[in-house]
């Protein structure tokens, strides 16, 4: 011991006075796990295969970003566990990536991935995982299956026998639906009193109607869009969207998709099933890289998000993106073939809406002329192509049948100071799908087809900025003038020939919009917005019949889905602050031929939706009934004139009421008259003042001239 003293003592000086506290510099301790996820249902495989399935695993995890890679660490982001006891993996592999964007992107591309023809996977994060680590083991109990409940019949509405359409309109606070016939003021069917009484809010914002009218989707904002239904209108599901702002229906009311229009939500976009109510898939406002990062703030808000778009059948959600189209297969909202479809230079696309084929248009791109191509889908086949030289811009139309598409395409010269327009009419129906050029000299205005129909119909003018302009009707066949042959006395009959054909126009008008009836046949030539004159023309093109009527400003046409009648509205936007022309909010319900209806005006007035009804005939049936339209028009004409009799009898009730009761009066009155006979008699010394045989009748005739005239005969 005294030699360690001796040994310390002369080692004094040496010692550093900081205190032996050793504190090693460990990296930051990620508590999160935000980077990693768990993959589960692989295939469970021996020892011998461990390797080979680890290699194909680790294969397909890299694809989506880098492994995290510690320093000094045998881990390098990959771990697939194995039981010993069992002599095979566990069927799980535990994976994480350098970044929390990556494990993200890991859950949303390997969710459901078709690993082999027996495993598809399922992609867990790490946090839902660490859940299901605190549940605790019990035996497993059957649950009890709910009591069955009979969901609303949400086509009810369409077996009201007097076969009546409905509409919504939202005004002030109020949100109310009313039932139409076309030839009485609307009825009131239902304006939430229900919720009213409960003090619940049935809406706060827009209304939407499902496209076969079976849902009528109310939204409000703070709790997202609610579904109604049934007879009453009751309430079927709730989809959790704040700040929701619109929403969009799949075609076969399969689907619903909101939209909060929110920037900087990277979950703007939702898409539901109606079905079951979970989200599929949620997506920011705007693609990857479609933006340009070298504009503006203000530039870049001043380019409207591409919108989604669905295909007739709800097979397909499709959204242009940068130089492509990305086509997402439903319901399990992955890439269709996981590749988007490259469309270079992409502006515009339009889904057909009778067929699973795409049409878009690209300008001038590299080296490569403007086109229009239609594609097939899922096979991606191009059925058409059709190269454009000086395109400035291209507008798409297509027919509702899907028969014809319509491309307006607005050209300039090599000057680039002056613009023409041309038409592209493609025959998609037709071998080859031919397509018609048709030149028109003019600046078209608007394009429009015919719904049930082959012909369409223009707006156009020397200068855009007429106040007169012509409107020209097409039709894509003409009929064939018959061939006179010798020796026959009869010519052979007409045909149609597919060639595009000038039908008639009508120049002078005053109209900026053009709106054909859904029956076809009858189209509005309206002047809508603020500067025009709100003047309506109801032209009949096959009886050349025409009924001009006004709304003053009018901003909306609506046809009700039989062509029987329209709306004229002059909305506001919900939100938009003052709106200058408030005195004149309000709609005006017309027939078909011009002959106002109803009229109702509002001190705030946000929407008018008709209530969209299916349509069950095809052109053969539809031709059949009117065939046969005088058989129908004896049963139609026998229930109008039951209703008539009903409503005659409804407005009489209260006169012949009274009627009634004056009659039982007068004869209890007689009654009592009579019955005091005796004492009448006897107060008037036996003279009865009801006996003929007491009076004396007298007959006298007086003739009076009431004019006279001579005249002299030669």
């Amino acid at each position: 011991m005294a030699d360690l003293a001796d040994e310390a003592a002369s080692l004094d000086g040496y010692f550093s006075d900081a205190p032996l506290e050793p504190e090693p510099k460990y990296p930051p301790l990620n508590e999160s796990f935000d980077r990693c996820v768990i993959i589960t249902n692989l295939p469970k495989v021996p020892e011998a295969k461990y390797e080979k399935l680890g290699k194909v695993v680790l294969k397909l995890v890299s694809r989506i970003g880098p492994l995290a890679n510690y320093e000094g660490s045998d881990f390098t982001g990959f771990f697939m566990p194995f039981d010993k006891e069992a002599g095979a993996t566990v069927g799980c592999a535990f994976i994480e990536y350098e970044t929390a964007g990556d494990a993200k992107k890991a859950i949303e591309v390997l969710e459901e991935y078709k690993f082999d023809k027996n495993h598809a996977l399922h992609v867990l994060p790490h946090e839902r995982a660490s859940h299901l680590a605190d549940v605790e083991e019990e035996e497993f109990k059957q649950p009890e299956p709910e009591p069955f409940k009979e969901q609303p019949n949400t086509m009810s509405w369409l077996e009201d026998s007097c076969q009546r359409d409905q509409f919504a309109i939202r005004h002030g606070k109020e949100t109310a639906v009313f039932w139409n016939d076309g030839r009485e003021e609307p009825v009131l069917d239902y304006d939430g009193a229900r919720e009213k009484e409960a003090g619940v809010a049935w809406c706060e914002y827009y209304v939407q109607w499902s496209p076969k009218g079976s849902y009528f989707a109310t939204l409000v904002p703070n709790r997202g869009v609610i579904l109604w239904g049934g007879d009453n209108f009751q309430k079927l599901q709730r989809f959790a969207a704040p700040g929701v702002d619109f929403v969009v229906f799949s075609p076969q009311e399969n689907y619903m998709m909101t939209n909060n229009n929110n920037r900087n939500d990277p979950h703007a976009i939702k898409v539901f099933s109606i079905q079951t109510g979970k989200c599929l898939r949620a997506f920011p406002l705007y693609p990857s890289n479609f933006l340009d990062e070298k504009l503006s703030e203000q530039e870049k808000s001043n380019i409207p998000p591409p919108p989604f778009q669905w295909s007739h059948d709800d097979k397909y959600l499709a959204r242009m993106g940068k130089d492509l189209i990305s086509v997402f297969d439903v319901p399990t909202m992955k890439l269709l073939d996981k590749r988007s479809l490259a469309c270079d230079g992409i502006c515009e696309f339009q889904f057909s809406p009778k067929a699973n084929i795409i049409a878009y248009w690209a300008p001038e791109h590299k080296n490569q002329p403007a086109n229009v191509n239609v594609i097939e889908l899922p096979s991606r086949k191009s059925l058409r192509q059709k190269n454009l030289f000086n395109v400035t811009k291209c507008s798409l139309v297509w027919q509702e049948n899907g028969e014809y598409l319509g491309v307006k395409v607005t050209r300039h010269t090599k000057s680039k100071k002056t613009l023409y327009n041309n038409l592209e009419l493609f025959r998609v129906n037709e071998p080859g799908i031919p397509v018609e050029m048709l030149d028109v000299k003019d600046a078209v205005m608007a394009f429009s087809w015919e719904p049930q129909g082959s012909r369409f119909a223009i707006i156009h003018a020397e200068n855009p900025t007429s106040t007169k302009v012509n409107v020209t009707f097409y039709d894509m066949f003409r009929m064939s003038e018959p061939e006179k042959k010798k020796g026959k006395k009869k010519s052979t009959g007409k045909e149609l020939i597919a060639e595009v054909n000038k039908v008639e126009t009508l120049e002078g008008k005053q109209c900026n919009c053009i709106f054909w009836s859904p029956a076809g046949r009858t189209i509005i030539l309206a002047a809508l917005g603020d500067s025009a004159s709100g003047t309506l023309e109801f032209y009949d093109c096959d009886n050349k019949s025409l009924v001009i009527k006004e709304h003053y400003r009018a901003n909306q046409v609506l046809w009700d889905p039989s062509g029987r009648t329209l709306a004229t509205t002059v909305s506001q936007p919900i939100g938009g602050g003052h709106f200058k022309f408030a005195m004149d909010n309000g709609y005006i319900v017309w027939s078909f031929q011009g002959k106002q209806i109803s009229q109702q005006s509002f001190e705030t007035f946000y929407q008018f939706q008709w209530r969209p009804r299916e349509k069950l005939f095809n052109k053969k049936e539809t031709a059949e009934v009117s065939k046969n339209l005088k058989k129908y028009e004896k049963q139609f004409n026998a229930f109008d004139e039951a209703k008539k009799r009903k409503l005659r009898l409804e407005e009489t009730r209260g006169k012949r009421k009274n009627r009634s009761a004056f009659r039982a009066t007068l004869a209890r009155l007689k009654e009592i008259r009579s019955n005091m006979k005796q004492e009448r008699m006897a107060l008037l010394n036996g003279y009865d003042s009801e006996d003929e045989g007491n009076f004396t009748t007298k007959e006298v005739t007086i003739e009076t001239i009431l004019s006279s005239k001579e005249e002299l005969v030669y």
